[in-house]
């Protein structure tokens, strides 16, 4: 599903019934900025959110986000291993505890970044690395899921420092973002958003759509 129109009217009221939106795309397309953004909209609106991201988000998770964005001698599959470690702990010890309290959860990344990226741009296996990640993670999965669409070549240009993944060039980002392209295709829940638009029409489309 894929929302290509700029939205002029006045954000809309959401529910308030707790989600669990998930920013995408390739390294540079703006995910943080957004996802920052959300937890203020929401914020405004007088809705509980928290802001996590991935990978990171507990103790255990941010050692695993240095190992996993700086060493550039892991291998693929111990990467997909250690995404999937932190991410169930991650879903345990943060994500459900605050859905089942009636949090929303926004979410820099998910278990469709190691899809695009280890699964389809790598060659793994979109099957055999979802069902890793979706062992683990026991249901714990967004409701939403946004993927900012930014040229590869523009998003590598707004990285100041390149992580391990974020140097590996474009043709490498261009298949990550192919990956994106056709995952909306085939799933509902997975909706492209043109990264080009500005912050707050990118708010606005993320809350019509989960309204």
């Amino acid at each position: 599903m894929s929302i290509s129109a700029t939205v002029s009217q006045p954000l809309v009221t959401v529910m308030t019934v707790s989600k669990y939106v998930a920013l995408e795309g390739v390294d540079g397309s703006g995910k943080s900025t957004v996802a920052r953004a959300l937890l203020e909209a929401l914020d405004r609106r007088g809705i509980e959110a928290i802001l996590v991201r991935e990978p990171g988000g507990t103790v255990v998770g941010e050692a695993v986000r240095s190992l996993l964005l700086d060493s550039d001698a892991l291998d693929d599959w111990a990467a997909v291993f250690l995404f999937a470690a932190q991410r169930s702990e991650l879903a345990r010890d943060v994500i459900e505890p605050a859905l089942e309290a009636g949090t929303w959860v926004i979410s820099d990344r998910s278990y469709y970044s190691s899809i695009a990226y280890q699964g389809r741009a790598r060659g793994l296996g979109e099957d055999r690395v979802r069902t890793i990640n979706e062992t683990g993670l026991e249901g714990v999965i967004p409701d939403f899921v946004f993927v900012l669409d930014v040229d590869p070549g523009v998003a590598l240009d707004r990285q100041d420092s390149p992580d391990r993944i974020g140097r590996e060039g474009i043709e490498f980002q261009k298949a990550v973002r192919d990956s994106y392209l056709d995952l909306a295709e085939h799933e509902d829940k997975v909706t492209v958003l043109d990264g080009g638009l500005t912050v707050e029409e990118i708010i606005s489309q993320i809350l019509e759509v989960v309204s």
